[in-house]
């Protein structure tokens, strides 16, 4: 599953994770100790650049923050993001540089990478959005199955036991996800490939791709 590795999905320059994100070969493996490591990062941080908010909230001094957002802990908002009318980020979230996160979009255990948009109507939970990835309005990351069980992540005949029981979606830069589209629990899509609206996705997408519908997967020009 190279595809699917960390290497080949994201930029590291483009996060102020990056040092986290090199501790593991596919970004899942993160989602346990994200909000652990939050705190330490946002400890870390320079008190020139960011304030704290609360406990375990920082924000960056250059940030927009609407003041109906809801900013909950352990959280950072790096510099010049735009937090939106009545966000509600439940914590466990880093907010990349000129992020978007927008009216009434839900975040939960994130990684957004800078430039980021989810800026209408999303729910993004134990997923991890690459550099400038961007979800249509009304588009979601399901993170549980309907019926429970652990998370398989499917590429065709090969299979990786991720042994979550929430995992969202992993999207590599500048993927771009169509309105009111469902990418459903162990969701992987690789860098600059492009869902339709309405689309319900699920296994591995592969890079530089148009999504269709399923079975329908293009290669792009």
């Amino acid at each position: 599953m190279e595809q699917c590795k960390i290497s080949n999905l994201y930029d590291l320059n483009e996060t102020i994770a990056a040092d986290y994100l090199r501790t593991a070969e596919y970004p899942w493996e993160l989602l346990d100790g994200l909000s652990d490591y939050v705190k330490r990062l946002g400890a870390a941080l320079d008190p020139e650049k960011y304030e704290q908010r609360g406990e375990y909230v920082w924000v960056a001094k250059s940030a927009s923050v609407a003041p109906t957002a809801h900013l909950g802990s352990p959280l950072i908002v790096d510099e010049g993001a735009e937090i939106r009318h009545c966000a509600f980020i439940r914590g466990s979230a880093i907010v990349g540089k000129g992020a978007v996160v927008g009216n009434s979009t839900e975040l939960k255990n994130v990684i957004l990478f800078n430039q980021v948009q989810v800026p209408h109507y999303n729910y993004v939970g134990d997923s991890i959005l690459g550099y400038k990835a961007h979800m249509g309005a009304g588009s979601i990351t399901s993170n549980v199955k309907s019926d429970k069980t652990l998370v398989v992540v499917k590429d065709g005949a090969e299979e990786i036991a991720t042994g979550r029981k929430k995992f969202g979606a992993m999207l590599g830069d500048r993927v771009e996800v169509g309105c009111n589209s469902v990418l459903n629990p162990g969701t992987v899509i690789g860098p600059d490939t492009n869902v339709y609206p309405l689309s319900c996705v699920r296994g591995v997408i592969p890079a530089h791709s148009i999504f269709k519908r399923p079975g329908a997967v293009v290669k792009k020009q």
